[in-house]
């Protein structure tokens, strides 16, 4: 798959299923998917370097596995693509969601994006 289909789905999975928030000192977005999707998690942690998957979990009658950015990785790798994607007009709740994160964390994300430069 070429690098832009690539951060097509990318943005897909995330703006359909994503969850954007944090733990209070930095931002993070997961992405919780059923195990017959691990080879497709896999996938996404080879487009977010320096994301991680946890699991299998198994709990609750549910398998999954748990994808998470966070982060110098989220802010440096996958923030750009979902400020570009994540739009009002495509999907306003998304774009509220990001949106929603973005504020919450703003002292963090500058911190990031000024020692990457």
């Amino acid at each position: 798959m070429d690098h832009e289909r690539g951060r097509g789905v990318l943005a897909g999975l995330l703006l359909s299923a994503g969850s954007f928030g944090g733990d209070g000192k930095q931002p993070q977005v997961t992405l919780r998917m059923h195990v017959r999707h691990e080879h497709l998690l896999r996938w996404v942690t080879t487009m977010v370097p320096g994301s991680k998957l946890y699991g299998p979990y198994h709990h609750g009658g549910r398998s999954y596995f748990q994808w998470m950015a966070r982060g110098d990785a989220l802010v440096r790798e996958l923030l750009p693509l979902l400020e570009e994607t994540l739009v009002p007009e495509l999907d306003p709740p998304a774009a509220e969601r990001l949106r929603d994160m973005t504020d919450r964390y703003a002292e963090a994300i500058a911190r990031s994006r000024e020692r990457a430069r």
